[in-house]
């Protein structure tokens, strides 16, 4: 009796899906355990496995949204693995030399058709990018490629010189995201994926229910750069991985919460829920838009476990593994605009936390020390919050006191 194939359960309040990409089609055996498709969700996206081996009947497209619990296809276990095919083979491999040369520059130039099905968001980004898919190693499934692969490719390119498209233009192409193109090519309609729906459903709910006010300083940062300068060689050969600036910003904003508790707290109803633990959320920039993965209990973690898991969720965030429970659960988020080269700006709270601080570009600027002029690394920093409640003087104090800890790193638990 065929085994039903159904839309899991992948998190709270997610209730649908999109098939983004099936990696098994319609009359292909599969084996327990392999990928049959990519579902994506408001949050992530996740591969969705076979329960059993049988042959596989597919019964949603590729872009087809779907709900929780809706069967997607069918896996005939009584149907045995085609045996024969595959000892059907190798006598094709007697032709000769010219004839074989011929017949592997056939197949390579179908390979994209023949290979496991790329997803919409690579499709895309070769597209753009004009890569050649079959020069490219897949570190996905079976081999199959990932963004991350396809992002690495034309990055290189970048680096060795080709014109390319600037990193994060890719978005999901049309099968997935129902493009539609007028006829003179003036504009193009695109459904937008589930999860940048989600974030312009949150953003709109930050800000019409919490009263977001900003506040503004700005820190010099001398003495963190000096200090990474210093102990970079040796924390990079113990730890295997660099002394960034954002273990600096986590370590800052976990003092300052000690220092202003309710920055780490919440409104709820009536109610206002004071957070006693800290979990920090860093908000990760994907081609398929702004994630928040949670960096769990970050006062009891070392400089270098910070940057491992920053490093982790990075990797994860790129190649679409993020779960749902590396996104729950933060109370305090910390955004860095600076990467992009955002000088200034003001971020939008990520409900239901109180608070958010935006980090900015390090820029030479000329500013007064011990009354004289002088060129230094200025970062402005932002803080934006909930004034239901938290107090301007709460708000304010809160910032300095991460402006002193990365002013002055000897006020922060330095381990290495």
């Amino acid at each position: 009796m065929p085994i039903e194939v159904k839309i899991p359960a992948v998190g709270e309040s997610i209730t649908s899906g999109v098939v983004s990409v099936w990696h098994k089609k319609s009359g292909d055996f599969v084996n327990e355990g392999e990928a049959l498709f990519t579902l994506e969700t408001d949050k992530v996206s996740t591969e969705i496995v076979a329960e059993k081996a049988g042959m596989l009947e597919t019964k949603a497209d590729e872009g087809q949204e779907v709900k929780i619990g809706e069967v997607v296809a069918t896996i005939d276990d009584s149907k045995p693995p085609p045996e024969q095919k595959r000892t059907e083979k190798p006598p094709e491999k007697k032709k000769e030399p010219e004839a074989e040369k011929e017949s592997v520059e056939q197949r390579e130039k179908k390979a994209p058709e023949k290979q496991e099905p790329l997803s919409p968001a690579v499709r895309r980004i070769i597209e753009e990018e004009h890569l050649e898919p079959e020069k490219i190693s897949g570190t996905g499934k079976g081999g199959r490629l990932t963004k991350g692969d396809v992002l690495t490719a034309a990055q290189e390119r970048k680096s060795a010189g080709e014109a390319v498209s600037p990193p994060g233009v890719a978005v999901p192409s049309a099968p997935a995201e129902q493009d539609r193109q007028s006829s003179d090519g003036r504009f193009t309609r695109k459904r937008m994926s589930p999860l940048r729906r989600k974030i312009a459903a949150q953003l709109v709910m930050a800000q019409q229910t919490a009263a977001i006010l900003t506040t503004f300083n700005e820190c010099d940062m001398s003495a963190v750069q000096e200090l990474r300068a210093k102990s970079q060689e040796k924390f990079t050969k113990k730890n295997g991985i660099k002394l960034g600036l954002m273990s600096f910003f986590i370590k800052a904003c976990v003092e300052a919460l000690k220092a202003v508790p309710v920055v780490n707290g919440r409104i709820e109803g009536e109610d206002f829920i004071q957070n006693n633990f800290y979990d920090l959320g860093v908000a990760v920039g994907t081609e398929r838009g702004l994630v928040v993965p949670i960096v769990r209990d970050a006062d009891k973690k070392s400089f270098a476990e910070l940057e491992l898991d920053i490093a982790g969720f990075a990797v994860k965030a790129r190649e679409g593994k993020l779960k749902i429970e590396d996104l729950q659960g933060g109370t305090f988020t910390i955004s860095n605009g600076g990467v992009y080269g955002s000088l200034l700006s003001t971020p939008i709270l990520n409900p239901p936390q109180s608070g958010i601080l935006g980090m900015h570009k390090i820029m030479p600027r000329p500013i007064a020390v011990d009354g004289k002029v002088e060129v230094r690394p200025m970062m402005y920093l932002a803080l934006s919050y909930d004034h239901r409640a938290i107090d301007g003087k709460e708000a304010v104090t809160f910032l300095i006191k991460v402006k002193e800890c990365i002013e002055d790193p000897k006020k922060l638990p330095l381990d290495f």
